[in-house]
């Protein structure tokens, strides 16, 4: 798949595909419609208690889109239980584009200057598809994906595509819905005009970001 490119990429997404890979170093590019996929709910997302604590004290500063590749990196890199990725070196390329032409974004947490967690994806209109997350802090991708659907809430998006389902995005409210539902959804929300970056311009984010993001969701719900 030499010849694909970002925007080919964008218009799978509008498609209801993604790209992903064998391992690391091979080269080779699948694009996955699952039969099932994996949504997170914006209204109806679950922060508990604990985590809620966490967001409020800025236990981490977080930050949006000042290390891209940085994050994009950590999710490529082997973890516990986990010696390779889906995140090719094509694939790492692909993203690196889309983020230059705007679409793809990084949620970001620092402490003491070091990059302890975060998350990246793609928005397209009114949906964000997120991609991968890692945390070298507890609860780090946690609060990255608290400030996520915050942000999401505030910038007017429909849908937060998580591809598959797993027992750690169960414990926010995501769900597994069929295909079918899943594009009906996804054309729904690329009728909208969304905008990733409103909660900045709307002095959501910065200092007491969290707070505000946790008031929003719970608005939400």
């Amino acid at each position: 798949m030499e010849s694909f490119g970002a925007k080919d990429l964008l218009a799978c997404y509008a498609r209801g595909v993604f790209p992903m890979a064998d391992a690391r170093e091979d080269a080779r590019i699948f694009l996955i419609d699952p039969e099932k996929r994996g949504v997170l709910p914006l209204a109806g997302f679950h922060v508990s208690r604990r985590l809620a604590r966490t967001v409020r004290a800025e236990t981490f500063e977080v930050r949006i889109d000042t290390a891209f590749h940085d994050v994009v990196l950590a999710c490529a890199a082997p973890g516990e239980g986990r010696l390779e990725t889906w995140i090719n070196r094509p694939i790492e390329r692909l993203y690196l584009q889309l983020h230059a032409m705007g679409f793809a974004h990084s949620v970001e947490c620092w402490r003491d200057g070091e990059l302890a967690g975060g998350l990246y994806g793609v928005a397209l209109k009114g949906a964000f598809f997120g991609e991968s997350m890692f945390s070298r802090a507890r609860d780090a991708s946690k609060v990255a994906l608290v400030h996520l659907v915050g942000r999401l809430i505030v910038g007017g998006f429909r849908l937060l595509d998580a591809q598959f389902l797993t027992g750690h995005l169960a414990q926010f409210g995501a769900a597994e819905i069929g295909r079918r539902e899943y594009h009906k959804r996804l054309q729904a929300a690329l009728a909208v005009d969304a905008d990733f970056q409103r909660a900045g311009a709307a002095g959501a984010a910065g200092a007491g970001a969290g707070a505000s993001f946790l008031q929003v969701i719970s608005q939400a719900s």
